[in-house]
């Protein structure tokens, strides 16, 4: 394959997850009686530019259809890091009522709220109909599209243009990352700032965040990386934050090229030294990353076998799509894992894509009482225990399977 950014054909293998459908594709009940797509689960590095990619295998709009079921306001400690990121950013560069703030991939208006509450102009870009008509019904301008150059200039030819630009776990999940930054460019005032969150590639390798890995998720990025997609769109990064959300994210705040007014902070040259002696511009670093999956794969499957074969109930909390990339990886099924539960209405009553295994909601472990409780979003681990911490009146006991299999 060649690279999505630089075109390169100089790509190596990282990891192979066999096949799986899109990690968001849960079913209704009727679906089940139908077949499922599986698509291959392949990741490979570019030796040019260090970008970690999926092989493409399926269009863009069938991963994120009418029906998505992700909506982030169903974690109250993702609404506080929404909320506190725009507290920062008004008092940082000083946003005002006439100013205008506009989110890529705004979802449910879980961040946007807090900038209509502020008082301050916003728009959100959504391509996902679910959450949109979730974030309009908070009062919210959403525009329902894919976000790109052509989208960027329809909007600039209406007036828009904006001080402020937000993109939250969404530069992993777009086919022509390219486009996509370049819309950014277009959009973005000349002295307006953005900001990018995302999974850091670092973390993934480091904690073995194999899980991550879905077919949604087209890159896993660097500060090596991105520096240099942003700079072929004419933008550069002026200051970095390492964030524990996501098991370890980056938050990059980027500015034009020519015309941005801030100086760059000395942590952005010190982090880009962090990763080249971490080894990022190695393959060695990425290729252990397929044995790492090989062993946390087997050591979850004995752990289940074993309360199996002891009588035990073990129901897993989080239908989440890197529970999903493992659960299919391993071939789990509802007879190791009877039952997922999950607080999102919109996947309750569904199944697991893959693996089938039943959503319910909460009370099911009120009835239940499952010995265990394996917590598939491990980036929640504290949310969610403190969340099911009555659970502890029967004796139930936690389970993590990354980066380690852990009982808590």
């Amino acid at each position: 394959m060649k690279c999505r950014h630089c075109q390169s054909d100089q790509c190596f293998e990282v990891i192979d997850l066999g096949h799986a459908p899109p990690s968001n594709a849960y079913l209704s009940p009727a679906q089940l009686a139908r077949p499922e797509i599986w698509y291959p689960l392949r990741v490979m590095v570019c030796s040019e530019c260090w970008l970690m990619q999926t092989v493409d295998v399926t269009d863009y709009s069938q991963l994120f259809d009418a029906d998505y079921a992700y909506f982030s306001s169903y974690s109250a400690s993702w609404l506080a890091h929404a909320k506190n990121l725009v507290t920062h950013l008004i008092t940082r560069f000083h946003l005002t009522p006439e100013q205008l703030v506009v989110e890529v991939a705004a979802n449910d208006g879980y961040l946007l709220q807090y900038v209509k509450d502020a008082g301050i102009r916003c728009l959100g870009i959504e391509p996902t109909l679910s959450t949109a008509i979730a974030a309009r019904e908070k009062g919210l301008e959403i525009e329902t599209c894919f976000f790109g150059t052509q989208t960027a200039d329809q909007l600039s030819q209406k007036g828009c243009q904006a001080d402020c630009m937000i993109a939250n776990n969404v530069l992993a999940h777009v086919p022509d990352i390219n486009d996509f930054v370049g819309g950014f460019t277009r959009l973005l005032k000349p002295t307006g700032v953005i900001t990018f969150e995302f999974p850091h590639v670092l973390a993934l390798l480091q904690h073995h965040q194999f899980d991550t890995i879905y077919h949604e998720h087209f890159s896993y990025l660097s500060l090596l990386s991105v520096t240099r997609i942003l700079q072929q769109q004419g933008l550069m990064v002026f200051d970095v934050e390492q964030l524990t959300t996501h098991g370890g994210s980056l938050r990059l705040y980027v500015q034009h090229q020519q015309t941005g007014p801030h100086a760059t902070n000395p942590q952005v040259n010190a982090l880009l030294d962090l990763e080249r002696e971490a080894g990022l511009a190695y393959p060695a670093t990425y290729q252990a990353l397929n044995q790492q999956a090989i062993e946390a794969k087997h050591a979850l499957l004995a752990f289940l076998l074993t309360q199996k074969q002891a009588g035990n109930t073990v129901v897993a909390y989080g239908a989440a799509a890197k529970g999903n990339t493992f659960l299919n990886y391993a071939g789990i099924r509802p007879d190791l894992l009877e039952a997922v539960v999950d607080r999102n209405p919109h996947k309750q009553g569904k199944y697991l894509p893959g693996s089938r295994i039943p959503i319910v909601d909460e009370t099911y472990l009120r009835e239940r009482q499952p010995r265990y409780i394996l917590i598939l979003p491990w980036n929640l681990t504290t949310e969610i225990i403190e969340q099911l911490s009555y659970a502890r009146q029967w004796g139930a006991q936690f389970v993590r399977a990354i980066p380690a299999l852990e009982i808590l």
